[in-house]
């Protein structure tokens, strides 16, 4: 037996190339959305060093289609059919810095998710290049037929190429339009999520739009878009842990805690808009940054629960694109994964910072279990169960109960208690989560503040509190804090009565 024969002799190499209809097909359900979609081209003109981004969006037309334009550096003829090759970059390539691409198949896959046909014109150095995919077209011929224009001035979106730059147009928007029948409908759908897009689009570039030195404008129908912080980093009442370094062989990882402040500092536009419509409880987590470009939006990442206590917490983590591999980004850098190193640092982060979040909402009710300040409901624990009952020690209550006849006490009493067992807990609890700041207490009537005012005023006075600091306590108790405009004139007029007694 000859045993320097080699094993691999009878192998025989067969063509497997992909079907080219098909394989193209498949990239259009990568999993992207619109406003992923979109990310995905702009992370392009960033790239490009583009400082402009236009997107002009066309629902009203027959032929509806999306046009993004940037003046970024552009493409030669040899550039552009390279970056029209599905695959063109292997993500093992060492990036630039501040780059943002990875696997080279944004521009094809996040374009094909929303459109049939693809075409780019690009200009640099004055020469014009122009590129089409066209999908029924690789469909008929079952071929990597690119199309390659040598009169392009006619081409859709080329009134928007400036002197230098690329613009990518998206037609035949089967996806975006589907099976919506009357152009009203198709209107209404785009409109929708466009809608969507633009918030997004505000959060993932957040940071290259700020206001005080932004890197890039970004519109769309030529409305500028403003950035959408997540983090509130700006607000005064924004509490900021200093920041946490995790030095790595490839990089650092740089972690900042934020509390954003509770929703009574601030205007009910700017809560809404920093919840977004999950609200805050789906906000809250982790939000982490790849070369300042946001790609995790709102998640523990298994590292906590998303409580109400915490929804006022936002962890700000930026990692340098040399950490892809590591931290698994995928194509349409939306996810990720936290390496095992990290994520033990990071627990200890989480850990320690969310005790902040839970202090700062739990402060504006903790009065509520303060003996002194004589509270309308007693927080009761017993066996590990935790009651909310009536205090029927309260000074209104007890005022009330000693002008009843003796027969009748009882009767009051057991009303107390019957309002306490009564308390609709499964449905305050539904209320509460992620929607606690739209749970407001009913008007008080100023008759009913006013009895408050006296009796608590009489207990006070009795318990040798002077009268010059009747009205500073009085204003910490909280049904009269949230009325004390009414309250503080009740207060001064009784105290005023109390003087000619």
């Amino acid at each position: 037996m000859d045993m320097t024969s080699n094993k691999y002799d009878s192998v025989r190499h067969v063509d497997a190339t992909p079907y080219a209809s098909s394989l193209i097909e498949g990239h259009r359900d990568f999993g992207y959305s619109l406003k992923t979609a979109l990310a995905d081209i702009i992370d392009n003109s960033i790239s490009a060093d583009a400082n402009c981004i236009r997107l002009v969006v066309d629902s009203v037309s027959n032929n509806p289609s999306v046009i993004i334009a940037d003046n970024g550096h552009g493409m030669t003829e040899g550039e552009l059919l390279e970056a029209m090759r599905l695959g063109s970059k292997s993500p093992t390539i060492e990036r630039k810095p501040f780059e943002l691409g990875r696997f080279g198949l944004g521009l094809k896959s996040a374009s094909f998710s929303q459109c049939r046909s693809l075409t780019v014109i690009t200009r640099r150095n004055g020469i014009t290049s122009c590129a089409r995919w066209d999908l029924d077209l690789v469909s008929e011929t079952n071929a990597w037929t690119l199309e390659v224009f040598d009169n392009f001035e006619d081409q859709l979106g080329y009134s928007l190429l400036e002197d230098k730059g690329t613009v990518v147009v998206w037609e035949k928007l089967d996806r975006l339009v589907g099976e919506a029948g009357t152009s009203a409908k198709v209107i209404e759908n785009m409109n929708a999520e466009f809608s969507l897009a633009e918030r997004h689009l505000r959060l993932t570039f957040h940071r290259f739009l700020e206001s005080n030195k932004p890197q890039i404008q970004l519109s769309l129908n030529a409305r500028q878009l403003t950035p959408l912080d997540p983090t509130a980093s700006s607000h005064p009442a924004t509490q900021k842990d200093p920041e946490d370094t995790i030095h790595l062989s490839n990089g650092d990882v740089r972690i900042r805690s934020y509390t954003i402040p509770h929703y009574k500092k601030m205007s009910q536009t700017d809560w809404d808009e920093l919840g977004g419509p999950e609200g805050h409880l789906k906000s809250q987590g982790l939000y982490i940054y790849r070369e300042n470009r946001l790609i995790i939006a709102g998640s523990w990442l298994g590292l906590a629960k998303q409580t109400e206590l915490t929804k006022l917490s936002r962890i700000a983590i930026d990692i340098p694109n040399t950490m892809d591999s590591q931290w698994k980004i995928d194509v349409k850098k939306s996810s990720a994964q936290l390496p095992p190193l990290v994520r033990e640092r990071l627990m200890r982060v989480v850990e320690r910072f969310v005790g902040t979040s839970k202090r700062t909402y739990r402060s504006r009710g903790q009065r509520l279990v303060e003996s002194t300040m004589h509270p309308i409901w007693n927080r009761v624990q017993v066996e590990g169960k935790i009651h909310f009952k009536p205090n029927i020690d309260h000074p209104v209550f007890q005022a009330y109960s000693k002008c009843l006849p003796i027969e009748f006490k009882e009767g009051f009493e057991r009303c107390i208690r019957l309002i306490a067992a009564g308390l609709p807990i499964d449905a305050l609890h539904a209320e509460l989560v992620g929607n606690a700041e739209s749970i407001v207490a009913l008007q008080t009537a100023e008759s009913d503040l006013n009895q408050v005012v006296i009796d608590l005023t009489e207990v006070l006075l009795a318990n040798g509190i002077t009268r010059e600091r009747v009205k500073d306590t009085l204003q910490n108790y909280p049904l009269l804090q949230s009325n004390w405009e009414v309250a503080e004139r009740l207060v001064t007029n009784y105290l005023k009565e109390k003087v000619y007694e």
